[in-house]
């Protein structure tokens, strides 16, 4: 049986495409909190932000915000909000192991819920939630800016509310939105407060820009940006006109998330070298083993998203299994 090592040594080391931006300029915030800038139009509309960096190794994200940010955007109705969330594990990242960054000492994208927030923990990432929290209770649409370990087709997260797969519709790039029900291991950024309440008009969105140094996640984040602020009205579209469309649109398909494969062992192991977005025709066919215990695809046309083996360890999601819908 091969080791964990052994397994990892054997996974892609995609080159380092992208150049990592000097955010230090935009430590000030405009309202106190560090690396946060909120501008107001003076005119009535909604509070809209673009998050990066909530995980430290994603670089296409900072490069978004920053651009954003030099270029001097601003709100023609509504107010809206440019931030960079961990910067602490962004400023640790190094090119020799890329990957290291991710969080410093817990995923800051799993403690969105109000047991977490407000319980006992003192982790880097939930200090700067905390810090974070009374800006994003103020916000009406959020996009929050992620890229993935394996080269993949980019994807929006949208949630599993119908409110999410509409906007997600809506801003129309990338061409895959994946309807997900969140992750088991803590709430996200994107579903915390009323962005995950079907009652309330507040609506959130992930967007999963491609392979996290690769040239084209830039441009997915820049393009889903300018897509973002123009649907909901913020800016016009000739303020964001040299990043709209630098990421074709293609025809938006919807694939609803219908179940998730978690790691039991260390000895899981897929079938095949899965890069995400396979379609396995029947129902029943192999696509992994977990030591003894064989996985199958539990129906017909069955997406794989999002598979990696690049953080195993139980309890790990390793991929999810999706079924495509009508948009």
């Amino acid at each position: 049986m091969m080791t964990l090592e052994a397994l990892r040594a054997t996974l892609p080391v995609y080159p380092i495409e992208l150049q990592k931006p000097d955010i230090g300029r935009w430590e000030t915030g405009t309202h106190g909190v560090d690396y946060v800038h909120t501008f107001d139009s003076g005119v009535p509309g909604p509070h809209v932000m673009i998050n990066a960096l909530t995980h430290g190794n994603e670089l296409c994200g900072a490069i978004a915000v920053d651009t954003l940010l030099a270029a001097g955007v601003r709100p023609v109705r509504g107010r809206l909000t440019l931030s960079f969330a961990n910067v602490e594990a962004y400023e640790r990242f190094d090119i020799r192991d890329p990957d290291a960054t991710r969080f410093i000492e817990e995923d800051l994208n799993r403690v969105w819920s109000a047991d977490k927030l407000d319980g006992p923990g003192n982790t880097l990432e939930l200090r700067r939630a905390r810090v974070l929290r009374p800006v994003i209770d103020t916000v009406d649409c959020l996009l929050d800016i992620h890229s993935m370990h394996e080269k993949a087709a980019p994807l929006m997260l949208t949630g599993p509310l119908e409110k999410g797969v509409a906007f997600g519709g809506q801003v129309g790039a990338p061409a895959h939105l994946m309807i997900d029900a969140g992750h088991a291991a803590g709430r996200r950024m994107r579903d915390y407060g009323g962005f995950g309440d079907a009652a309330s008009p507040k609506s959130a969105l992930l967007i999963e820009c491609g392979q996290h140094f690769e040239r084209v996640s830039r441009d997915v984040a820049l393009d889903a940006c300018a897509r973002f602020l123009t649907v909901l009205g913020t800016v016009e579209e000739t303020t964001v006109a040299p990043w709209l469309g630098i990421a074709p649109a293609l025809d938006v398909r919807c694939i609803r998330v219908a179940d998730a494969v978690v790691a039991r062992s260390t000895a899981f192991r897929f079938a095949e070298d899965y890069r995400g977005m396979e379609v396995i025709a029947r129902a029943g066919t192999v696509i992994a083993t977990d030591g003894d215990t064989r996985i199958v695809t539990p129906f017909d046309n069955c997406v794989l998203l999002q598979p990696s083996l690049r953080h195993l360890a139980p309890g790990v999601t390793v991929v999810r299994l999706g079924r495509l819908e009508v948009a």
